[in-house]
């Protein structure tokens, strides 16, 4: 587990652009299960996740078009949370940061972390917003 000074202004990072932070397997659940879309953020204490997969994924939201929910969940932190998470993106394998799109509770689009390594946050952003523009 890290400590939460040094990972509370990571997340808060993705809390002030309106995601919420999941801390267990039920409130996974709950909001995995909802109708429309959510987007998962698991996020990483990695550069990756601060350079790239944080920004990007804040950045795709200034389009007209995005999910219903934001939902993040943090590796090394929110354990129980994270886990659950990874059940709902098989067959994909863990992955921190990564970034998941799902549409009534299936999962639709998905940014493992050697997509995110090496690129851009605008990268990251057109990506995701392609999948908004596709399933949102």
């Amino acid at each position: 587990m890290y400590p939460s000074d040094l990972t509370a202004p990571m997340e808060q990072e993705l809390v002030s652009a309106g995601f919420t932070a999941l801390k267990n397997s039920e409130e996974v659940v709950v909001a995995l299960e909802k109708a429309g879309t959510t987007l998962v953020v698991i996020n990483s204490v990695c550069g990756c996740a601060a350079g790239t997969a944080r920004p990007g994924a804040i950045a795709s939201l200034e389009l007209d078009k995005k999910p219903d929910n934001l939902v993040t969940v943090f590796a090394g932190v929110d354990k129980d949370a994270v886990n659950k998470v990874r059940e709902y993106t098989i067959p994909y394998p863990p992955s921190s940061p990564c970034i998941a799109l799902f549409k009534d509770g299936t999962l639709v689009h998905m940014l493992e972390r050697h997509h995110i390594e090496g690129h851009s946050a605008g990268d990251i952003a057109a990506n995701i917003a392609g999948a908004f523009e596709e399933h949102c």
